[in-house]
């Protein structure tokens, strides 16, 4: 299945739980609580495989604009998928629990699309916690004379003549230790010091691989057969890294097309439409002369600016408005005066 299906069936469900919780006609207040918790516990799950659905189709596709839209509608579905948590967690149901056993998986895009500030917030902190090396302080030093320096000397060379004559004397024993023909209670002692390593080592062997197929069989460890990746694995792994570069090319690509787009239509529109906003402002003016006798003042910040102007209204009703806009004000600046 293509993710282009895979989003067709993803907007059908959505339409269908829409449907659902949407209905025509408002529905009657559930007073079974269990009932209640069990249409929870069902819009629950189904909007957690959409989220699933979701995640996959917008971690895969690569078109900027259509990465956009599912974005938005992914995170209007993990929303949705919070409430209803929220929902069933005041219910205070028993049944909570098993629910706990389904796992929600992270969004690839919460640490892939945030590697940029993750890895400068990492570096911050690693400069915060970065321990400066402390400059040892000069140790002082006495001066010493020729004398004291010279005795100084010879007792070191002393001591390591005494301890390479202890190394070669130490050696020397050992030599004729070896070369001594040895008892029989030193033979016995030996094969039987030589035996016990042996069998500890074959045991702790042995021990060591049985374990090893006990969390096999049991399901807590991988066969090692399947750890070395297959064939299919590396094909998916190397799919997988060109669609993340696809992703960047792609959106670096669309950036830079808005941007250009944006430059292109304020060089060639941007006159125009400065005019054509000055003149609307003229008019506005002129009606809402011919409407009340008088020039109105021009709406301030608070008001909404000249966005006020251009809102699909006559300019009646704009003078209206601005109005009663002003006489709250009189009234607020009374009321606190």
């Amino acid at each position: 299945m293509t993710y282009n299906q895979l989003w067709a069936d993803i907007q059908e469900e959505l339409s269908r739980l829409l449907a659902e919780e949407l209905p025509k006609e408002p529905p009657k207040p559930e007073p079974d609580r269990l009932v209640f918790f069990q249409r929870l516990a069902v819009l629950y799950v189904r909007y957690l495989q959409v989220f699933r659905q979701l995640e996959t189709v917008y971690d895969q596709v690569v078109h900027p604009q259509k990465r956009r839209l599912i974005r938005a509608l992914l995170d209007g579905v993990m929303g949705r998928v919070v409430e209803l948590k929220n929902e069933m967690v005041e219910n205070e149901d028993d049944s909570s629990i098993m629910l706990k056993l389904i796992i929600i998986p992270i969004p690839h895009y919460f640490i892939s699309e945030r590697s940029k500030e993750l890895q400068e917030r990492s570096t911050m902190l690693a400069d915060m916690f970065k321990v400066e090396d402390v400059d040892e302080s000069e140790k002082v030093t006495k001066e010493m004379s020729q004398e004291e320096a010279i005795k100084i000397i010879q007792m070191a060379e002393r001591a390591r003549q005494g301890r390479l004559r202890a190394k070669l004397n130490q050696e020397s024993r050992n030599m004729n230790t070896i070369y001594r023909s040895p008892g029989q209670d030193v033979i016995e002692s030996s094969a039987i010091c030589i035996q016990k390593v042996w069998q500890g080592y074959v045991q702790r062997k042995s021990a060591k691989i049985f374990r090893a197929e006990e969390m096999i069989t049991l399901g807590m460890a991988m066969d090692p057969s399947y750890e070395v990746p297959r064939p299919a694995e590396t094909t998916a792994q190397t799919n997988t890294v060109c669609t993340r570069v696809k992703q960047e090319e792609y959106e670096d690509d669309y950036q830079k097309c808005i941007a250009a787009v944006t430059e292109q239509l304020r060089d060639m529109e941007g006159d125009n439409t400065k005019q054509s906003m000055k003149d609307q402002i003229r008019q506005w003016f002129m009606e809402c002369r011919d409407a009340t006798g008088m020039f109105p003042e021009y709406p301030g910040v608070e008001e909404g600016g000249s966005a006020v102007l251009f809102v699909q209204k006559d300019a009646q009703q704009v003078t209206y408005d601005l109005l009663i806009f002003a006489q709250e004000n009189h009234f607020q600046s009374r009321s606190t005066g």
